[in-house]
């Protein structure tokens, strides 16, 4: 008599995260993509054990999305080999940014296999920080449906320690943690004490209503506050839909990414109180003159013109860990003042954009209606998704990192950066993200709209300079 086979178990995905896995298309993957720079080599077994007893307490890192009768589900892989999701290779020529970069594009603009779970880490070895130094680089690529970027941060940080020396790992082999445990392994507790919001523009719209909604149904206890969803979501609506002359145009599925060199965080702070503002309003205006610039140097007219940003705002607390993955964030769009001439011009309009937002529930209005599409018709879905692509340029995240430095297998971490996806028509995404007393700028854009992000990146410290030495010259 055989033995009887047993069935894997499966769990619902959530209507939000099933939004999230429908917006794939060959133009836009729905990849979350980073890159951690170590000073030092890292090797893969040393890895591949932090990941076993650390990433993979997350049961969702060992599940494959299935559907069934139409709906779909989270299932345990069957035949699970951690083999096939981390892979050791090495870069071409000199090793250095310029080949890392050209790999990390390749690999954004490659799917993920979707007959296994949805991710993959690509170990580099022979990365040459300069003339003198060998490090490490580890990509890393995740779909969104498992879980937004903030959430994707903060488990990835779970890997690391506070210090060179690894914390000793007890008791993993008696217990199984999965993400649905009311409490973390103790090696979580350093990463999530280190996670407090040194900035984060979500953070400060939602400072008071953070903890509104968990769940779509929630909307309806603001309604119940006397706020009027519908009329939220009727300015919403009348946004005025970017200029395709500008930053919108055909897409090829073809990613390029770059990045700038780290600002100083507390140079940033100082400029941003001289100047009245926020760490905020500095980094929204960075962007607008970087945009603008890259404008001017394709021979296109920004002077009148501003463009809109979809930013993803955390519903999160930063001060509790992750018991669960997922997404929970909203969005709210930002308008960028690219068509002001002066700096600070520019600067007091983005302030005054984000005071207004302050009273706005947009992150929690967008929050509810994935929700409701991850319930409904794929067509709908396509249709809200053609809707608010019409309104935005580009994607724009800003993430809070720890502030002190982190160190996998002993390996100090020099630079992380993290790209989310952009949807529908929209080809260009915006990164930012602190870490150890940093603040990292990225960008990554479709081939077929800009040839090449470098073109942007350039005019990163240039655009906060001109910020700064308004702080001076007065």
């Amino acid at each position: 008599m055989q033995p009887k086979r047993t069935q894997p178990s499966k769990e619902p995905m959530s209507p939000v995260d099933h939004a999230w896995l429908r917006m794939e298309s060959p133009t836009n993957l729905m990849m979350i993509a980073a890159i951690l720079v170590f000073e030092s080599p890292i090797s893969k077994e040393t890895l591949k054990q932090t990941i076993e007893t650390r990433l993979l307490t997350y049961s969702r890192f060992k599940q494959r999305v299935i559907h069934e009768n139409g709906k779909p589900y989270w299932e345990d892989d069957p035949h699970f080999d951690l083999d096939n999701h981390l892979h050791r290779i090495a870069l071409p020529g000199k090793a250095d940014k310029s080949e890392l970069q050209a790999l990390t594009s390749d690999l954004s603009s490659t799917p993920l296999d979707f007959s296994k779970p949805l991710w993959q880490f690509h170990l580099i070895n022979n990365y040459h920080l300069d003339k003198h130094h060998t490090g490490t680089a580890l990509i890393i690529r995740i779909h969104h449906c498992i879980a937004d970027g903030l959430a994707l941060v903060r488990v990835m940080l779970s890997m690391t320690d506070d210090t060179p020396t690894p914390k000793v790992l007890q008791h993993l082999t008696k217990q199984k943690q999965t993400e649905d445990n009311h409490s973390l392994p103790h090696f979580l507790e350093p990463a999530r004490n280190l996670l407090h919001a040194t900035f984060h523009i979500g953070q400060e719209l939602l400072k008071e209503g953070q903890e509104i909604v968990k769940h779509p149904s929630h909307l309806l206890d603001i309604a119940k506050e006397g706020l009027s969803i519908g009329s939220e979501i009727t300015r919403i609506g009348l946004i005025p839909d970017d200029s395709k002359a500008l930053l919108k145009g055909e897409l090829s599925g073809r990613k390029n990414v770059a990045w700038a060199e780290p600002l100083e965080l507390e140079d940033v702070r100082k400029t941003a109180h001289a100047l009245g503002g926020t760490i905020n309003d500095v980094l929204l205006c960075v962007a607008s003159s970087a945009l603008r610039e890259y404008l001017l140097d394709t021979n296109k007219k920004p002077d009148g013109s501003n463009i809109h940003v979809a930013v993803p705002c955390n519903l999160r607390a930063l001060d509790q860990p992750i018991k669960t993955l997922g997404n929970q964030f909203g969005l709210v769009i930002v308008e960028l003042p690219i068509g002001i001439k002066t700096p600070i011009a520019r600067f007091k309009s983005i302030k005054q954009t984000m005071q207004a937002l302050k009273n706005s529930y947009q992150a929690q209005i967008f929050y509810g209606l994935l929700g409701v599409l991850g319930k409904g018709p794929s067509v709908l879905e396509q249709t809200a998704l053609e809707l608010l692509s019409k309104k935005a340029s580009a994607v724009m995240t800003n993430v809070p990192g720890p502030k002190h430095p982190l160190y996998l297998a002993g390996s100090r971490l020099l630079q992380p950066m993290v790209w989310v996806p952009q949807s529908g028509d929209v080809g260009i995404g915006l990164s930012i993200l602190s870490y150890s007393r940093t603040i990292q700028f990225g960008v990554v854009a479709d081939k077929q709209l800009m040839k090449s992000p470098e073109m942007i990146i350039k005019h990163v410290h240039q655009s906060y300079q001109e910020l700064k030495q308004l702080t001076t010259s007065t």
